[in-house]
């Protein structure tokens, strides 16, 4: 063989290897081609998508403005329900320290007591005397008065204070039936108001609020100008308010604040009726 021929054999040869690479060759970039264009079109469908949101977006404002108003809203709520919770305890701390000093009020009156009334005093017309004679006249004298004995301030005063101390024991059946006692016992004692009060109020504390009602309307009725009145009212007012007669418990909170200016009941039932309009 001639080595022309073995050239053209040779240069023959490797033109027929050749064509398969540069198939191969072409059939990538083909393949290339069509995920390139396979890319474009998911690239232009997301940006349609991303341009019908915003259009949906530029539409839709007023009501995402809607919606951070309602979040406000709600925010707005709790912290109003986070200061009522506060506020309420204050007046739950209030009304407790309250009661402590009227408590302590009581115990002062009922040591004056002790004092305010003295002790019957003998005939000053009646002649002197002396010897066996005088001690035999002092024995057979009646007190004055007819013979009607005078109660003693001291008895009157421990009783009353024996059923206070059950009230701040919070012993309540035992200071209600102390302070009933006090008033058959003493129904005109000056603190004949104060026993009505504080059982009225004992019931309260045992959520009795129809029985604690009808004690402190009968002081109200019993004891017209006692400084117990104002406190009587709040109480009033505090179980209508736990009977869910809020109609009712406004006009007593009213007329306590009408009738009873300054006092420390009117500026609480003041407070009271303010967060009743809320």
């Amino acid at each position: 063989m001639s080595l022309i021929r073995r050239y053209g054999l040779l240069v023959a040869s490797l033109l027929a290897l050749a064509q398969p690479a540069q198939a191969a060759l072409f059939g990538n970039d083909e393949a290339l081609t069509r995920q390139q264009q396979a890319l474009q079109q998911r690239v232009d469908a997301l940006d349609a998508r991303l341009g019908k949101t915003e259009s949906a977006m530029q539409q839709n404002q007023p009501m995402l403005d809607l919606l951070k108003e309602l979040e406000a809203l709600k925010a707005e709520v709790a912290r109003l329900r986070g200061q009522l919770e506060v506020q309420a305890n204050q007046l739950d701390t209030l009304g407790k320290r309250q009661n402590d000093l009227y408590a302590d009020l009581d115990q002062r009156l009922a040591d004056l007591a002790k004092v305010a009334k003295p002790a019957p005093a003998t005939d000053a017309a009646q002649p002197a005397a002396s010897g066996p004679q005088a001690a035999s006249t002092a024995a057979v004298t009646p007190p004055a008065g007819g013979g009607a004995q005078q109660p003693d301030p001291l008895t009157e005063s421990r009783s009353y204070e024996s059923a206070l101390a059950l009230f701040r024991d919070a012993k309540y059946p035992g200071a209600i039936t102390g302070f009933q006692n006090f008033l058959k016992a003493y129904p005109d004692s000056t603190l004949a108001a104060n026993a009505q009060y504080w059982i009225g109020y004992a019931y309260y504390a045992q959520k009795d609020y129809k029985t604690s009602l009808a004690h402190q309307k009968k002081l109200v009725a019993t004891y017209p100008n006692s400084p117990k009145v104002p406190d009587a009212l709040l109480n009033i007012a505090t179980n209508q308010i736990e009977l869910d007669d809020l109609t009712g418990a406004r006009k007593t909170l009213k007329e306590l604040v009408a009738k009873h200016p300054g006092t420390p009941a009117a500026q609480l039932a003041a407070r009271r009726l303010a967060a009743l309009k809320k």
